[in-house]
């Protein structure tokens, strides 16, 4: 009898018998004793009838989490290793393809000076493709149900095949299906792959939205997920602007600077609000694209200057936004918005101290190159956050009264305008009082208005007259006649 020595992992192939490698039969064949992660796998029922056969499918019905299955699993398979005869421990298809216990028991194995020897196997992958008639390359993504299941969006780029595992009850097909249906249409036609590597094997085709519907749903049943659609994918924009960057690329693109392209970002800036303004979502569509050429472009400038990538970008915004949410990603309880809110500014206040910028004030992060309206009303949601604002409403609208008051006493220039000021600044504070965005408000007052003046000149001219030669009661007339339209 061959014996082994401290801990071999040995990789049972995708279920027929006949798939196991020589390597592993051989050693099947001159071991006498085997443990199974679990005799739930086609190939067992092939292996040497002259082998002790264990599993460790008992943890499976005593544990209710995966990771601590696999945690007492890695403790076990580690135990017995340390026997003088050593023990052979057997998964599923390859010791490291969709296995989570094979690294953790390698690298424990490792630190304790318990020997360690891999049996390959093939995975699931290879009889998944013969089944599909497909080559995974160039870049197949290869994903697991169960953390796709706990997503809120695909972890990959649609503009590519996905290979889904462990699709193994119509529980975790329903949850992966909510997860990609977020990206993909709900009739999007994907392909269920069961039972691949036995003489069992089904490929079923139908829409992603009926695939927790299968009655053939089991323990090796995949989803194959074809590429969406062309040039769908974040990563396909940056090669595509890259490209445009390179020398091969467009000479205009090649010219820019993060200082010739302020210009534009402004103005696609703006774009992008009228489109929203007008609740236009085709037009959003475009705008949003041409918003997001700027900043993917000046992330690929920065790149070739050696300052930052894109990956420093997104890093950044991730941990910024994971650590201003500790009510969401931890155990922080916040009761609503306005307790939110005052956290953000304790948050906010701690970053700046770590960053040796607890000088700065409140108001200090703020562009003082916004528009005026949108400033103002910044500045008092700021100032708001730390309970520097009017206890009611009543206040506001008072001030307001006083505002108009130190308008209507005011008599030089200099000192009008400090006046207005004053009340266009509390007419933006009332309007964040009753929750509507100043600019957002007055830019549509400024589209009625220039709406209503055109009709006003149109019904001049339909009267065969000129605007300045009528009268101002003749004027208010046609303006009464352009409200109505």
């Amino acid at each position: 009898m061959q014996k082994t020595n401290g801990i071999t992992i040995l990789g049972l192939g995708p279920g027929d018998p006949k798939l196991l490698t020589r390597q592993a039969w051989d050693l099947l064949e001159n071991a006498t004793e085997i443990y199974l992660r679990t005799n739930q796998h086609p190939s067992v029922t092939g292996l040497p009838k002259s082998l002790r056969v264990h599993s460790f499918d008992e943890i499976y019905e005593e544990t209710e989490e995966f990771e601590n299955v696999y945690s007492r699993i890695v403790e076990k398979v580690l135990e017995l290793g340390k026997r003088p005869e050593g023990m052979i421990y057997a998964v599923p298809g390859h010791p490291f393809v969709g296995e989570a216990t094979s690294p953790e028991i390698t690298r424990r194995a490792k630190e304790l000076g318990i020997p360690i020897n891999i049996v390959e196997g093939l995975s699931f992958i290879e009889p998944v493709c013969s089944a599909l008639n497909t080559d995974p390359l160039p870049h197949t993504s290869v994903v697991d149900a169960l953390e796709l299941a706990l997503a809120h969006h695909p972890p990959f780029p649609p503009d590519a095949p996905a290979l889904i595992a462990q699709i193994y009850s119509p529980t975790v097909a329903a949850e992966v299906k909510i997860a990609l249906m977020s990206v993909y249409p709900d009739e999007f036609s994907v392909k269920l792959v069961h039972a691949a590597g036995t003489h069992e094997v089904l490929v079923e085709t139908l829409p992603l939205h009926a695939i927790d519907h299968s009655e053939h749903i089991g323990l090796h049943t995949s989803l194959y997920l074809p590429a969406l659609a062309e040039n769908s994918s974040f990563e396909a924009f940056q090669e595509l602007i890259a490209h445009l960057r390179a020398p091969e690329g467009c000479p205009w693109d090649r010219e820019q600077t993060h200082q010739s392209l302020r210009p534009n970002l402004l103005e696609e800036t703006y774009e992008t609000l009228a489109a929203i303004d007008a609740n236009n979502p085709q037009a959003m569509v475009e705008e949003f694209g041409d918003l997001l050429l700027q900043i993917v472009l000046h992330s690929q400038i920065a790149s070739e200057y050696g300052e930052f990538k894109m990956k420093d970008i997104l890093a950044g915004i991730h941990t910024k936004l994971v650590n201003r949410h500790p009510h969401v990603f931890e155990d922080v309880d916040l009761d609503d918005a306005q307790s939110v809110i005052q956290n953000w500014e304790r948050l906010k206040a701690h970053e700046r101290q770590v960053k040796g910028d607890e000088q700065k004030g409140l108001l200090d992060g703020i562009p003082p190159a916004l528009p005026a309206l949108g400033l103002a009303e910044l500045y008092q949601k700021r100032a708001a956050r730390v309970g520097f604002d009017w206890p009611n409403i009543e206040g506001v609208l008072n001030k307001i009264e006083e505002e108009i008051g130190e308008v209507r006493q005011a008599a030089q220039t200099d000192e009008r305008a400090s006046e207005i000021g004053d009340l266009i600044f509390a007419l933006v504070n009332l309007a964040r009082w009753q929750g509507i965005d100043a600019e957002s408000a007055l830019r549509e007052t400024n589209i009625k208005f220039r709406k209503r003046f055109a009709n006003i000149e149109k019904g001049a001219k339909d009267q065969g007259k000129q605007l300045s030669d009528m009268s101002l009661e003749e004027m208010e007339a046609l303006w009464e006649q352009a409200k109505g339209v």
